[in-house]
């Protein structure tokens, strides 16, 4: 079986955004960037919701062509590139760069992807990762916590109906006080 890890930058006081979906506080150091695109490829197959795959579509699918891109971003864009994706959404609008779009349940194919062969998957935004994490199909939670409090926006948790027991397994720092923390599900 498939592991479903939830790995999202946030606040100390618990968002993925700020009001207005502002991300300006979470700018990666190099190490931090290092770290991310390193998961992009170790990732057997990422989970997008739709808000989140509009944002990285209109980015990584070319940024290794900007005429200021790094070594770091030309390596982060062939990763994300070819990284499989699946994108769930309640709208058809086509998807490309590796993707393929769901949108009917996701929770049936969520679990459906789980029971398959293959390597870790990885679920990106907050919505989508909240219906997996009401359904319990959360088996690890990596936190990326930036020094800030942004005051509301989008939360990385949802209300859940039964606490899920974490255990501890990794806490590492990243230059400007991130703190990342890596809990896996206690079943």
């Amino acid at each position: 079986m498939r592991t479903l890890t939830f790995a999202m930058n946030l606040s100390v006081d618990g968002y993925v955004t700020a009001p207005g979906g502002d991300l300006g506080w979470s700018v990666p150091s190099d190490e931090l960037f290092q770290y991310w695109s390193d998961r992009v490829g170790a990732t057997g197959t990422a989970l997008y919701g739709r808000k989140l795959w509009d944002n990285m579509s209109a980015h990584w699918p070319t940024a290794d062509q900007l005429p200021d891109a790094t070594p770091a971003d030309k390596e982060f864009a062939r990763r994300w590139r070819d990284m499989p994706k699946v994108v769930f959404s309640s709208t058809d609008r086509p998807v490309d760069w590796n993707a393929r779009l769901v949108t009917g349940d996701a929770v049936a194919e969520i679990t459906r992807l789980k029971a398959e062969d293959g390597g870790p998957m990885d679920i990106g935004g907050a919505t989508l990762a909240a219906t997996a994490m009401r359904a319990g199909l959360i088996d690890e939670y990596v936190l990326v916590t930036a020094p800030v409090l942004v005051g509301g926006g989008t939360p990385f948790f949802t209300a859940l109906d039964n606490w899920v027991d974490l255990t501890l397994v990794e806490t590492r720092t990243f230059p400007d006080g991130v703190l990342l923390t890596r809990y896996e599900t206690r079943r």
